[in-house]
């Protein structure tokens, strides 16, 4: 409609340019003075009305353009004080650029939809730029999982923690893969998955990043419960052909003890007895060691001084260290550092890790296990045994704390199983690992 109207316009002025021309010529070729004069007056105000026409239409496509270059969609069009066919045009420019500014305005709220959604989950995300390494987004727990602050380069990264960056930005993930990082002296597992992309002429790698640590402790928090219940099955079904064996002899000896002619086999009873006593003894054994982890479900936590614990334990442990020989030394920075803890659990924990490292250093010269407290670049509280023994052999390295694993012949593999257990229940952690030279590290992150 408005391209006829247009086309009307223009052919209707060229017209009425050609009659004033033509009347124009008349009058030269004829001599009429008037005729002349007229012609030329109406010839100029034709071409001046063609002209401003043609060029007042451009002007708007010309604005149009420009407020499309510069993606300024905000601007309108006047549809009220123009020429019908300049209204039109306007009105359509006026649309263009309402769809335009409705569809940045669903996709500002999609993005901004997004974000949001991206920043609430607990799974790590950055996307960057493979040349340039320059962030194009990232949210707050990849930040939180690394305790990074906030940087515009993943170059920050290589400048502060090198492994790290090898790890995550160097490294291709192409399937979900579990890696170890090491931050703030602690160590946890993460998921890694990456994927690169193209925009254009760029390229950017996308890092999926999800801390399982909590999920692993959680996983094996709700295997002991399992455990425990098997276990407390496996109790009761052994409980049941003792009481029915012990039912059956008081039977036979209330019935000898009604009718005196009634003889008891004595052969019978003994054995009877007998294995009830073995059975018993087994189930005892077998009772005490599940007891302790059936019990602890809850701590019961004070403010304790790291002082104070560590005379309490050495006290309670200096006698077993003349027996066996070696050296049992604190180091303590911090004289009044504080913990938040259930002092008998982590006493227990503490005296299990030191238990061990005497056997670890057995037929080691100059045995020594050290003790310290420290707190970290957080401000969180660790307590660290040492010894120089003979280390943990990496292939079990991974095993220790699974219940039940023990490479000792007397051990029941409960002792590190609890340990564990016990620094869970306190919202912490137990690592252990190798040291360079010899012997092992044991660190309970609280």
């Amino acid at each position: 409609m408005v391209y006829k109207q247009y086309v009307f316009s223009v052919i209707l002025r060229i017209l009425v340019l050609l009659g004033t021309l033509i009347a124009l010529a008349f009058g030269i070729v004829h001599g009429h003075l008037y005729l002349i004069m007229i012609g030329s007056i109406s010839s100029i105000i034709a071409v001046y009305s063609l002209y401003r026409y043609v060029v007042r239409r451009f002007i708007s496509i010309d604005d149009f353009f420009e407020s499309v270059k510069y993606r300024d969609f905000s601007r309108w069009f006047s549809e009220d004080k123009a020429p019908r066919d300049l209204r039109d045009l306007h009105k359509g420019f006026n649309l263009v650029n309402g769809t335009i500014k409705s569809i940045n305005n669903e996709r500002q709220a999609q993005f901004l939809y997004l974000q949001k959604i991206l920043e609430m989950v607990d799974v790590g995300i950055i996307a960057y730029n493979v040349e340039t390494g320059e962030v194009l987004w990232t949210n707050d727990s990849f930040l939180q999982t690394l305790d990074f602050p906030s940087f515009k380069n993943i170059n920050f990264v290589s400048s502060r923690k090198p492994e790290v960056y090898d790890t995550l930005f160097e490294t291709y993930h192409p399937t979900t893969t579990s890696v170890t990082l090491e931050m703030n002296q602690e160590t946890f597992k993460v998921l890694v998955t990456d994927s690169v992309f193209h925009v254009e002429e760029h390229s950017f790698k996308l890092v999926v990043l999800q801390n399982i640590e909590e999920t692993l402790n959680q996983n094996e928090s709700d295997a002991w419960k399992k455990l425990l219940s098997v276990m407390t099955h496996e109790i009761m079904n052994s409980i049941a052909p003792i009481s029915s064996l012990a039912e059956t002899l008081q039977v036979h000896i209330q019935s000898s003890m009604s009718t005196p002619d009634t003889a008891i086999d004595l052969d019978d009873l003994v054995s009877g007895i007998t294995s009830i006593k073995k059975r018993s003894e087994g189930l005892m054994k077998f009772a005490q060691t599940y007891r302790t982890l059936n019990t602890i479900t809850h701590v019961n936590r004070s403010k304790v001084n790291a002082q104070e614990l560590f005379k309490s334990i050495e006290d309670l442990m200096q006698p077993t260290l003349l027996q066996k020989g070696g050296t049992l030394t604190f180091m303590l920075d911090d004289t009044v550092l504080f913990l938040e803890i259930d002092t008998y659990l982590i006493e227990q924990v503490l005296i299990n890790l030191i238990l061990n490292a005497i056997d670890a250093t057995q037929g080691v010269p100059n045995p020594k296990i050290v003790i310290s407290a420290i707190k970290n670049t957080k401000g969180n509280a660790q307590i660290i045994v040492r010894d120089n023994g003979s280390g943990i052999p990496d292939e079990i390295l991974d095993s220790i704390f699974i219940p039940f694993f023990s490479t000792k012949k007397t051990g029941s593999g409960i002792g590190l199983s609890l340990c564990k257990q016990i620094m869970t229940l306190h919202q912490g952690k137990i690592q252990l690992r190798n040291l360079e030279n010899s012997g092992t590290e044991a660190r309970l992150i609280f």
